[in-house]
């Protein structure tokens, strides 16, 4: 159920889609690994997650970890499921920090009840709508994946899906499944006038219901839609402003490496050079 920054062109399976070749190819390429940077954050952000603690997630179509990247840079721990081995292969070549699960999510989460704060999942659901297999029924995977989904998330959390419906029909039938299972919330639509940056998130709540967070770029005036665009641009450029690191700075070097540490891996000693910049080869 690989996650990817683009529309997935169905091909058939993910898991025979996502080859290795493919999977190397996809985690290699900075505009998709640009493109689901954003949406992770984004997708974390409509989580609304406390500030105050690290939390557990589960990650949907973890892919080769682009997206579980994003989360252990926010200083949260991270559990990753995939129905594609090479994908998984490339995300433990890259020593991501979460820990990775080989499994179809069409045959549920098969984790604790309340264990996860939230999830997320970027570009992979709507792989559950096709039926690849005579044996697939797209409203029973949707379901025990939603109601398996429901169970190991903890009251008061939220799940946050970043999917590309192919059309009104396949947004009905995922929506459907997701409140038959217990769920409340909806659809965050961003910038829905736009072809190329519209976006779209199940936003679920579970236990107690909660507002829905507006998509951005909805406001009607054209001037105060363009301001929310450059505000949110700016605020992905500018992270520190937040109290956390500059990525690829020495201090957030430092930060990852005792992460990593504490999680019991081997670490390269700390030196004078640590995160020092290089001059520029001509």
């Amino acid at each position: 159920m690989a996650g990817s920054g683009r529309r997935p062109e169905h091909r058939g399976p993910p898991e025979l889609f996502y080859d290795e070749a493919e999977a190397r190819k996809y985690t290699q390429n900075s505009r998709v690994v640009e493109i689901q940077s954003q949406m992770s954050e984004r997708a974390v952000e409509l989580l609304g997650l406390p500030e105050d603690r690290p939390c557990l997630l589960l990650d949907v179509g973890c892919g080769s970890g682009l997206s579980g990247d994003y989360l252990s840079n926010e200083g949260h721990y991270w559990i990753g499921m995939d129905i594609s081995p090479a994908m998984l292969d490339v995300a433990v070549e890259r020593e991501v920090e979460g820990d990775l699960l080989l499994a179809d999510v069409g045959h549920g989460i098969p984790f604790r009840p309340g264990m996860f704060d939230g999830c997320i999942s970027i570009s992979a659901v709507q792989w559950l709508c096709n039926a690849d297999k005579k044996s697939h029924s797209p409203p029973k995977r949707l379901y025990r994946f939603f109601s398996t989904l429901y169970t190991v998330l903890a009251q008061g959390s939220r799940a946050v899906l970043q999917l590309y419906p192919e059309n009104s029909e396949q947004l009905e039938l995922i929506t459907a499944q997701a409140m038959r299972a217990g769920f409340t919330g909806g659809m965050v639509v961003d910038y829905p006038n736009s072809a190329k940056a519209k976006k779209f998130f199940l936003c679920l709540f579970v236990g107690a219901s909660g507002t829905l967070p507006k998509g951005l770029g909805t406001e009607c005036a054209d001037g105060e839609e363009m301001y929310q665009a450059k505000f949110t641009n700016e605020r992905t450029r500018f992270r520190n402003t937040k109290g956390r690191s500059v990525k690829k700075s020495r201090d957030w070097i430092l930060e990852k490496k005792e992460r990593r540490r504490r999680q019991g891996k081997e670490v390269r000693a700390d030196t004078k050079y640590t995160g020092r910049k290089r001059r520029p080869h001509f």
